[in-house]
C-alpha cells in the first residue's frame, strides 16, 4: 500500500504527512475539530479524489469523525488501530493496549537504528513516554508521566493558588524569581530530567550504547536538556505510520 497521506489524530492536534517516494515530505499540523482546516489543506496540496489516507491515532473518537470526513470529501481511507496491523514484535502484557503512536515511533526506530543496537524512544505529548526498543527490534514496553502541559494543569488544579500557567517556548532561568517563573523552571526541567533519567537506565540493559530518538511536540524545547547524541525527529511518528502503510498489502 503507497499512501499519499499518512495522519496522526493526537490528543491535542491532528498531524498530517504528505508522502511521495517513499518519504513524508511535508508535514501540517491541524487543529482537531475544523473540517475548514482540513478542507485548506487538502487543496492546498492539491490531493485529487481518490487520494489514499492512512490515518490512525489515539484519540478514537476523532480519529472516526476525520475518516468519515475524508471519505464525504472523495478520499480513500485505511484505518489503522491495532498492533498486529505494524510490521513489529510487540513484547508487553497486553499489545492492544500500548498507545499506537508509541509502536510507530519504535517501527521508524527500527528503519534508522543499526543492526544490533537498541534505541530509546522519547515522545515528548501531552504525556511523555520513554520507551525501549531492544536489540532484535522489538518494542518491550517503558514509561508513561505527564507533559509540560499536563504539569501545568495539575499545579494549578490540585492546589489553592498555584496560577495556570502558558507552556514555556524557551528554557526557563534558574532560580525562578516569581511563582510562575520557578512553576515553569520546575516543570521543563523536571520533564527533561525524567528523561534523562530513563534514558541511562534503559543505556544500561544495552551491551553497546543504545539510539537515542526524540519527537513529540515539545521536543526542540526539551531537545536542549538531553545530551548531543539524542536524534530530534519531529517527524518519526508519521514516519512509522507510512512505513506501516508500505508493509500493508
Amino acid at each position: 500500500m503507497t499512501p499519499d497521506v499518512v495522519v496522526d489524530v493526537g490528543n491535542t492536534r491532528i498531524k498530517w504527512g504528505r508522502c511521495q517516494n517513499h518519504a513524508v515530505v511535508a508535514t501540517a499540523s491541524l487543529e482537531p475539530d475544523d473540517p475548514a482546516a482540513w478542507g485548506l489543506q487538502r487543496d492546498l496540496w492539491r490531493l485529487d479524489d481518490g487520494a489514499l489516507f492512512v490515518v490512525t491515532g489515539v484519540h478514537p473518537e476523532r480519529r472516526g469523525r476525520l475518516a468519515e470526513w475524508l471519505r464525504q470529501h472523495g478520499a480513500a481511507v485505511r484505518v489503522v488501530k491495532e498492533a498486529a496491523e505494524l510490521p513489529l514484535v510487540v513484547r508487553v502484557e497486553r499489545p492492544d493496549h500500548v498507545g499506537v503512536d508509541r509502536l510507530f515511533d519504535a517501527v521508524a526506530a527500527n528503519h534508522r537504528r543499526s543492526p544490533g543496537r537498541g534505541a530509546v524512544v522519547v515522545d515528548a505529548g501531552s504525556a511523555v513516554t520513554v520507551d525501549w526498543v531492544d536489540e532484535e527490534g522489538a518494542f518491550s514496553g517503558g514509561a508513561i508521566f505527564p507533559g509540560i502541559r499536563l504539569m501545568a494543569l495539575a499545579l494549578h488544579q490540585y492546589t489553592a493558588l498555584l496560577p495556570l500557567i502558558e507552556s514555556p517556548r524557551d528554557l526557563p532561568a534558574l532560580p525562578g524569581t516569581s511563582t510562575r517563573a520557578a512553576m515553569a523552571a520546575g516543570i521543563v526541567w523536571a520533564t527533561g530530567g525524567g528523561m534523562k533519567a530513563l534514558i541511562e537506565q534503559y543505556s544500561r540493559l544495552a551491551a553497546v550504547p543504545p539510539h537515542v530518538f526524540l519527537t513529540g511536540g515539545d521536543g526542540p524545547l526539551l531537545h536542549r536538556i538531553l545530551d548531543a547524541g539524542v536524534e530530534h525527529r519531529p517527524d518519526l511518528t508519521l514516519e512509522g505510520i507510512r512505513l506501516t502503510a508500505e508493509s500493508l498489502p
